[in-house]
């Protein structure tokens, strides 16, 4: 009888034993969405949370990664930006995510930071931005002005021969910081500063008339003039609605967007626009046969025919692929482990060349400037030779010229180069 009974604790402790790792061996690996999904930057973020969903959903069908399931966690801090940070931190407090995809506009991103970098959390950011940062804990796939902006500009200087500037933004971080980049830019270029107009709107603006007024009274000076635009979000629609209301044309006065890509031209009435420019990384007509796969498989797993892709879509794309090979190389989610390997990994893009991950925490990308169509595509009408390596930090501020982000081997993403001094955030 004390045979049996010793027989059963030692069977019952071995199962305690057993069961507890394969439990831990079926868990699944959780991944933060944090993309709003409703209020004003609905119309561009939730396409972003649907092509995370679509590579957990593409990944699990290959076997999830280190032999477990991946798991969304999807939430919506809907366009408000405080909201951002309550989302994050719930993500990765209660969650425990292992990594999050997730903001748009540089004030939701500005907003989550101090969570992630508290938490040692993971973010994926896939929109470009204005630069002057780079954090141990933020992964910039979007791009930054040196990849964007800046060649905007070079290609409307020297194609299109433009001579006054107007630098219009939605008024926030992004557009006032990239606006800063740009004027101090085109001052080195030998352009006057009565030559640059510089003017923000709030989010969700929808009244142009006057502003439009006076961007056009602007351009009436004999010298050619372009808007370089930095609106984000729905303000879009009724900015452009209003320029064609003013019959004001691309041939008059281009424009050049950095935040209005094929989701955003989806539904919309194109005629205002057509001839317009946007300045991208991608664009959904670029003909490779990476992108044609995307393209199928996203229409599929989307299930609707007439679902645009757009370019930060395609940053989350080579985010997600990124972090999947991340995870593989370290054998771990752990996120010490995974930013430990990820500076120099390499991913095909969706262009036909290869993103690589930079110790500045950026990615080297492709530039192409694309003018709109009347079926709300882009016909590419410039573009670089090869990639361009994301720059955290402006050479034509002088705050940052001597700058740099390194996280190999300084270890600090704000390494001045005089001082030899990290003045923010480094590796302890």
């Amino acid at each position: 009888m004390k045979l049996k009974y010793l027989c059963l604790t030692a069977c019952l402790l071995a199962a305690g034993l057993v069961l507890p790792q394969a439990a831990a061996a079926q868990a699944t690996i959780k991944v933060g969405i944090l993309h709003s999904l409703s209020g004003t930057m609905a119309i561009s973020e939730t396409t972003l949370k649907d092509t995370i969903l679509m590579m957990i959903d593409e990944q699990n069908k290959k076997g999830g990664l280190l032999g477990r399931k991946l798991e969304a966690v999807v939430v919506d801090p809907a366009s408000d930006w405080p909201l951002f940070a309550e989302k994050a931190r719930e993500l990765l407090e209660k969650d425990k995510v292992a990594v999050v995809f997730g903001c748009w506009t540089s004030v939701s991103r500005k907003s989550v930071l101090p969570v992630f970098e508290k938490n040692n959390g993971l973010l994926f950011y896939p929109v470009q931005y204005e630069g002057e940062e780079s954090s141990k804990n933020v992964i910039y796939t979007g791009a930054a002005p040196n990849q964007q902006a800046i060649p905007a500009v070079d290609y409307l200087m020297k194609e299109v021969g433009v001579k006054r500037w107007v630098l219009e933004g939605t008024d926030y971080v992004y557009p006032r910081t990239t606006n800063k980049v740009l004027e101090a830019y085109l001052k080195s270029k030998g352009v006057a500063a009565a030559d640059i107009s510089i003017n923000y709107t709030p989010f969700g603006h929808s009244d142009w008339q006057t502003r439009i007024a006076a961007i056009k009274r602007f351009g009436s000076a004999g010298k050619k003039t372009a808007v370089v635009s930095t609106i984000n979000g729905d303000a879009n629609v009724p900015f452009y609605k209003e320029l064609g209301n003013q019959k004001i044309s691309a041939e008059d006065i281009p424009v050049v967007a950095f935040s209005v890509g094929e989701e955003e031209l989806s539904g919309v009435d194109t005629k205002p626009l057509v001839g317009h420019l946007a300045a991208w990384n991608y664009f959904q007509s670029v003909v490779t046969p990476a992108n044609r796969d995307f393209i199928t498989k996203w229409k599929a797993y989307i299930k609707k025919a007439d679902r645009t892709t757009n370019d930060p879509m395609e940053a989350h794309f080579i985010g997600f692929n990124l972090w999947a090979q991340a995870v593989t190389k370290a054998g771990s989610v752990d996120v010490e482990k995974v930013l430990a390997v990820l500076p120099g990994l390499e991913t095909p893009n969706l262009t036909g060349g290869m993103a690589k991950l930079l110790p500045n925490h950026h990615i080297t990308k492709p530039v192409y400037i694309g003018e709109v169509r009347a079926d709300g595509q882009f016909d590419v009408v410039w573009k670089t030779t090869g990639t361009v390596p994301g720059d955290a930090w402006s050479d034509f501020l002088p705050v940052s010229q001597d700058t740099e982000a390194d996280w190999v081997k300084l270890k600090c993403g704000n390494y001045n180069t005089k001082t030899k001094t990290c003045s923010g955030q480094n590796y302890k």
